[in-house]
């Protein structure tokens, strides 16, 4: 691991996934018997920042959990990680953010149950702003609108960068973008914003709304971005995968290394499709999570 004087605030999602891998995914009222099962902790925001704490990014994580068992190894994962969790709030009498992935040999698709946290979200209020203008970048994934949207408007206030990494379309997602510095979607984002398969326009939508970059990733096709009228695209890097699930975080994480580093724009997102990929050879969101020095040492 390679220490760095830069640090990264994420304000979102943090689960614990169930994942197992089944033959292929049942009819209804059909029964399934599963071969693999991993227990591992998720959430798009809270997977980047464990790998780019494993990048050598002092990182700090805000959201919330229940005072169940599950928030319980929600936030040892995080601590095991070095990922602050002074900002995780606990909501005592209710229930953290659970997911159950069925798992598909073969392309790894997978598919995907989960609950979001049965407690109120984080107010405005309750995120410490001064933590944020602190950082060298802030990154979330819009599933708290209110708290995030004023995190960013925060963030950009002291001149951080934001990253917004938008999986769904949710309320408040749009209001992101306007408040972001790099938006990347997932091609179910840009096809339900579009109502059909058109990423380009989609980057092209986004973009208008002021980001510096706007950007569709495409699972095993790569992605497609859009900056300053200039596009880029790239296909995916090779790989087998076994599961996809967390292939998304680890690619914000790793164009969020490039930005906080200063790379250009078309390296930072060649290194988040290249660790996206490393991590798609793995069952779970983390343990796929490839070591920096791979990085540095791959053969170009």
């Amino acid at each position: 691991m390679i220490e760095s004087s830069l640090s990264v605030t994420g304000l979102g999602q943090c689960s614990l996934d169930y994942l197992t891998v089944v033959d292929e995914y049942p009819p209804a009222d059909g029964k399934c018997e599963f071969t693999r099962m991993a227990v591992q902790s998720g959430g798009p925001v809270a997977t980047a920042l464990v790998a780019l704490s494993r990048w050598g990014v002092a990182c700090r994580f805000m959201g919330v959990t229940g005072d169940d068992s599950f928030g319980e190894k929600i936030r040892a994962s995080l601590k095991r990680e070095r990922v602050n969790t002074a900002g995780l709030i606990e909501r005592t009498g209710f229930e953290s953010q659970f997911a159950f992935i069925a798992v598909e040999p073969g392309p790894g698709r997978r598919t995907v149950f989960w609950r979001r946290p049965t407690g109120p979200a984080p107010a405005p209020e309750e995120i410490d702003h001064d933590v944020i203008r602190s950082s060298s970048a802030f990154h979330t994934d819009g599933l708290f609108p209110q708290a995030s949207l004023a995190a960013c408007r925060a963030a950009r206030e002291a001149g951080v960068k934001v990253i917004v990494d938008a999986g769904s379309i949710r309320e408040g997602m749009l209001d992101l973008a306007r408040e972001s510095d790099y938006f990347i979607a997932s091609e179910l984002f840009a096809d339900k914003l579009m109502g059909g398969k058109k990423p380009l326009e989609a980057c092209h939508q986004l973009a208008e709304l002021g980001p510096r970059l706007a950007g569709v990733t495409l699972g095993p096709r790569g992605y497609i971005a859009v900056t300053e009228g200039r596009v880029i695209e790239r296909p995916a890097y090779a790989a087998e995968a076994i599961d996809t699930t967390g292939c998304g975080d680890v690619f914000h994480a790793g164009f969020i290394y490039g930005v906080i580093n200063e790379w250009s724009l078309e390296d930072s997102l060649d290194f988040g499709a290249w660790a996206a990929a490393r991590a798609s050879l793995k069952l779970g969101g983390r343990d796929g999570i490839p070591a920096l020095e791979d990085w540095i040492d791959r053969e170009v």
